[in-house]
């Protein structure tokens, strides 16, 4: 019941918003549906706990042994939970920004909403990659339509990306699919499907290739800072806040469990891939002068990290990823709203124009020095918890190059608190100037927005065990066979 309310929600809502005449019926109308998705998957965390409530099976296309089957277990709770929690945030604080035919631009990111919905639920592999493109397709539009001037060539680079590595995917999952004895797309029957080792570095390479674009990490990031920068603000908060985390979950769900011993060869070349993007990205973003650029690179370097740490594959490393995962969305989204209201009232991203805002604006600077400080992981905010577990788990990782792979994350960290502390020196403090002696403090419902975040901060940074309780067992089906390989002769 549960799952299926989380997706037909803001579907239904979505579809009905293209109706709508009032813009700020509209508005009223994107708030109230996202609301009652946070209810719903709030109450799927607390008092809708049997399991008959959690998860639901319906035939969809019986003929190739495809089922609408949807479940909401540990790790899908929590990025339900994130994509529930971002709209009504995302809404709120972008409650005074003008939409050309606002009624197809919230109509679409409720549709993303919903896909991405399905994404976290879905255990049928071709459920899983319908709702992957249901999600991705309302974005380009969205993209393509309230961006910026260089909106249509940027949107056909991340069309490009996605698609190929989309395509790529689907290829992997039908050859895993007629590998299967009882040619099912069921969760169950890919974990259960016996490949050869040539046939699962086939297979995880096609697969792969589709998250890591998603993600992204380097070398396949080229799409990620031009679409965060010309995508409208409020979809850049959804795309690096909710939409990443796609990829990352998708390695965990249905890479992984099905073609473990590739996943465990390739996991040292995977993560010196990932760690060099974390460097390339925090050296760039330190030469950064454009707010969006600066925190899309922060980003990439963000995922990096939790990119090694699953490849650590052990269980330190794979909770605190998936920690992360909930708070780097809800950090990233609270950047990204700062961002939004520098650029609406001043008209520019430039932090060489910017300066002394905290004169201005204390509550903005306050709010915003908060949220910067949890995404360089400063202890009792809600990135350490995860970070630490994250770093602890590169540390512990059985490869002959931990230590190497550890002091690369911890150079990663030292740089993001570099160009953090920098960023925040240059536009909130020093003296005014001509466009910032004018500067207003920041609205009711953008303080409220921003206020959410902060206490979804402290919170998960004070009692993060919260959260842990929720995703333990999560990790041990992955590790019992991670565990079985260490012990065998198979190379990485």
């Amino acid at each position: 019941m549960v799952p299926v309310l989380l997706i037909l929600i803001p579907l239904l809502a979505g579809l009905a918003t293209f109706f709508f005449k009032n813009e700020k019926a509209v508005r009223l109308w994107a708030l109230f549906s996202a609301i009652i998705t946070l209810v719903i998957s709030v109450l799927g965390l607390t008092l809708l706990k049997e399991e008959k409530y959690l998860q639901h099976s319906c035939e969809w296309i019986q003929t190739i042994g495809s089922r609408f089957s949807v479940k909401l277990d540990g790790m899908g709770q929590l990025l339900c939970l994130l994509n529930a929690v971002a709209y009504p945030l995302v809404i709120l604080a972008t409650w005074n920004s003008s939409y050309k035919k606002s009624n197809n631009f919230f109509a679409l990111m409720l549709l993303a909403q919903a896909g991405m919905m399905g994404v976290f639920l879905a255990t049928d592999a071709l459920l899983f990659y319908f709702f992957w493109e249901l999600a991705l397709i309302p974005m380009y539009f969205l993209c393509s339509q309230w961006g910026g001037e260089r909106r249509i060539a940027v949107t056909f680079k991340f069309f490009i990306y996605t698609f190929i590595g989309s395509l790529l995917m689907l290829v992997g999952l039908l050859y895993i699919y007629s590998k299967t004895p009882d040619h099912s797309f069921s969760i169950e029957s890919f974990y259960n499907v016996v490949l050869s080792n040539k046939e699962q570095t086939l297979v995880f390479w096609l697969i792969f290739v589709a998250f890591a674009i998603k993600m992204p990490i380097f070398p396949l990031h080229t799409w990620q800072p031009d679409t965060y920068e010309q995508a409208p603000t409020a979809t850049t908060m959804i795309l690096s806040g909710v939409m990443v985390k796609m990829g990352i979950f998708g390695m965990l769900r249905w890479l992984f469990p099905v073609v473990t011993t590739a996943s465990y060869q390739w996991g040292d070349f995977i993560t010196s891939a990932a760690l060099i993007g974390v460097i390339y990205a925090s050296l760039i973003a330190i030469q950064q002068n454009d707010l969006k650029r600066l925190v899309a690179y922060s980003s990439i370097a963000h995922i990096g990290l939790m990119c090694a740490a699953a490849f650590a594959q052990n269980e330190s490393g794979l909770q605190g990823l998936i920690l992360q995962m909930f708070n780097h969305g809800v950090n990233i989204i609270g950047l990204w709203i700062v961002v939004e209201l520098i650029e609406r009232q001043f008209g520019t991203r430039k932090i060489s124009e910017l300066g002394g805002l905290a004169q201005k604006a204390p509550a903005l600077a306050i709010l915003l020095v908060i949220v910067a400080l949890a995404n360089i992981a400063l202890p009792l905010t809600n990135a350490f918890p995860g970070e630490f577990l994250m770093f602890n788990g590169i540390f512990s990782s059985s490869t002959k190059y931990y230590l190497w792979f550890t002091l690369m994350a911890g150079m990663g960290i030292i740089l993001g608190a570099v160009y953090t502390l920098n960023m925040i020196r240059r536009v909130f403090y020093g003296n005014t100037n001509e466009l910032t002696a004018a500067a207003e403090d920041i609205k009711w419902n953008e303080k409220l927005a921003l206020g959410i975040i902060v206490l979804i901060i402290f919170w998960n940074g004070v009692y993060p065990q919260c959260m842990l309780n929720e995703i333990s067992g999560v990790t041990e089906p992955i590790l019992k066979k991670f565990e079985i390989l260490r012990y065998t002769t198979i190379p990485k």
